[in-house]
């Protein structure tokens, strides 16, 4: 039986600040850096209270368990690997998340499915799989109104039409921005059917 290597990140604010996460080494698995969510949290203002999030590209679950520890009401993480599951839950257990909800499977195909509303979206796929537009595609329809996307890159993202950027930033190799979708004429969010 192969051992996997444990990797830690650090939950940088609120309820659970200091407190350490273990995740697997596993391809494509690397948390958002400290200094990016520092700035997105700030982005996002400090106190996520009563803000339904979802975490799409989970691994670690750096960014779900940050809006947790900053009071979200509810954070739904998706992940597909299975040794980056079963980390999910331990520190789910261990940090006592009541307020997790950790769904197997594939990002895409439970954001085509899910009618779920979500105040926050995160949109962190491995970087070389280059999903991100695809998964702009369909978090559209999963926005509650005033919602906001999360996307992040390892080059400058451009979130193609019906988008507007509020915020963007660059830290190392990390490109990441802040999204909303545009209102139509009709009051209704750009391109959702």
């Amino acid at each position: 039986m192969r051992r996997t290597r444990r990797n830690t990140v650090r939950i940088i604010g609120g309820l659970w600040r200091s407190r350490i996460l273990e995740f697997p080494d596993a391809e494509d698995l690397r948390p958002t850096p400290d200094r990016v969510r520092e700035t997105l949290f700030n982005w996002l203002g400090q106190d996520l209270t009563g803000m339904a999030c979802l975490d799409l590209f989970a691994g670690s679950g750096a960014l779900g368990f940050e809006a947790l520890s900053r009071g979200a009401a509810s954070v739904v993480m998706v992940e597909k690997d299975a040794a980056a599951l079963r980390a999910l839950r331990e520190n789910a257990s261990k940090l006592g998340a009541s307020k997790l909800t950790v769904v197997r499977g594939d990002a895409l195909e439970f954001a085509r499915e899910t009618r779920s509303r979500f105040d926050v979206v995160f949109v962190d796929p491995p970087y070389r799989l280059g999903l991100q537009v695809a998964a702009l595609s369909l978090v559209r329809g999963l926005l509650a109104p005033h919602g906001r996307v999360y996307v992040e890159s390892a080059s400058k993202f451009e979130p193609g039409r019906g988008w507007t950027v509020l915020k963007s930033s660059r830290a190392a190799s990390v490109h990441f921005c802040l999204l909303v979708g545009e209102i139509d004429d009709q009051g209704g969010v750009s391109g959702n059917v």
